[in-house]
């Protein structure tokens, strides 16, 4: 900071007297240091305060890095605690869903007459498809709350508050249905570029006669590059999208607005980080679940030479279960990560583009002087915000 900011600490007060006989800097320097004396730049100036998880100043790449593991250590229970908790119930439903109806379907086909075998055989495909469908959006709802907990603990972190989750959760009161809205709408997008390009393919391999199982797959190679390519660009393009509706409380259409606006002149920057934060958890994940896979692979031989079946069911369950576990944590560690990450790149795209990080540091000094500051996230908090009244769905 130099003395060129356009706000002074609250209690500044500027001297009376231009020829002030105060031989440690210039008349009315505030006592934070942020004046520094005349034709002694360097020696009047101090670094931006860091109340919490990161200094309040555009952030480097080493910092947001740094910041996005910190988040695990800094808070541990509403942030990977949660991820835990929601991830494991996400198995869970999931797993249970899957048995449930698998073993009610086999047991409906064996029961069922010749003459009813076909309408059977229908339903339960019906019924296979419709519970996929509930895991599905339950992993959504979960996996949409889950980083909603996250971006409100680091844009909390930042100001050196240590919230506990059903504080976050109420503080995110209102914006829960929006954020999965978004989540639901986001993967619809996905699903569908997806199902036409698999009926292309299809298509394809009919239509075009002894050829087409060539064309096909020459068109589905290129349709596979091309999907994910339109995957990835709407992964960093709308990255933000889910920050500006939990912190600056817009409306859907306006936070779509607002997440598209910031990544302007920072989209190579917001994918390399991310590709790297979701790089290492993805070797991580390799490199820890690896010794058990070998382990449930070949430890059978080991454990139950005599080749006793129930031994072997039994090595089958615990080794399933084990991997099941270990999938859990690190999915919970990498949900919380990459969460981290995009709250505090949409903090430093702010700071760099609005200046919110003297926002930051005004509401620091603010607090410390025993005053109520405002939510300096809010899109009402800023003078040229263009969205209206915040809070709507």
């Amino acid at each position: 900071m130099t003395n060129d900011s356009p706000w002074q600490s609250p209690g500044w007060q500027p001297s009376g007297n231009g020829d002030s006989s105060d031989p440690g800097g210039a008349p009315g320097a505030s006592p934070g240091g942020y004046a520094p004396a005349p034709g002694q730049p360097a020696a009047g100036w101090t670094p931006p305060p860091k109340p919490g998880l990161i200094p309040l100043r555009p952030l480097d790449f080493g910092t947001i890095l740094g910041g996005t593991f910190q988040v695990l250590r800094r808070n541990p229970r509403p942030t990977f605690g949660a991820a835990l908790l929601i991830n494991a119930l996400v198995v869970i439903v999931t797993f249970g869903l899957t048995f449930g109806v698998s073993f009610w379907a086999v047991d409906r086909e064996l029961r069922a007459s010749a003459d009813d075998l076909d309408a059977v055989s229908a339903g339960t495909v019906g019924l296979i498809i419709l519970s996929g469908i509930i895991a599905v959006a339950v992993s959504l709802v979960a996996q949409a709350v889950l980083q909603g907990v996250i971006v409100l603990e680091v844009s909390r972190a930042t100001l050196g508050e240590k919230l506990t989750l059903r504080a976050l959760l109420a503080r995110g009161r209102g914006r829960w249905w929006a954020l999965i809205g978004w989540t639901a709408l986001l993967s619809l997008v996905l699903i569908v570029a997806l199902t036409v390009l698999v009926l292309l393919i299809a298509g394809m391999a009919v239509a075009a006669g002894p050829a087409g199982p060539f064309l096909a797959v020459g068109l589905g190679i290129l349709g596979g590059l091309g999907f994910a390519v339109l995957a990835a660009w709407l992964w960093i393009k709308f990255a933000l999208v889910p920050t500006a509706i939990m912190l600056e409380r817009l409306p859907l259409g306006a936070a779509i607005r607002r997440g598209w606006t910031l990544v302007i002149g920072h989209f190579w920057r917001t994918f390399g980080i991310l590709l790297l934060v979701t790089v290492m958890v993805q070797i991580a994940s390799g490199v820890v679940s690896f010794p058990f896979q070998l382990a449930a692979g070949f430890g059978g031989a080991l454990v139950n030479p005599a080749g006793d079946p129930t031994g072997s069911i039994a090595l089958i369950i615990g080794s399933n279960v084990l991997l099941i576990a270990i999938t859990v944590v690190i999915g919970a560690i990498g949900s919380v990560l990459l969460s981290s990450a995009t709250a505090l790149l949409y903090i430093d795209i702010r700071m760099r583009k609005e200046g919110l990080d003297l926002d930051l540091q005004r509401v620091v000094e603010e607090r410390a002087a025993g005053l109520d500051p405002h939510d300096p996230y809010e899109a009402a908090a800023r003078p040229d915000a263009p969205y209206g009244t915040p809070g709507g769905a």
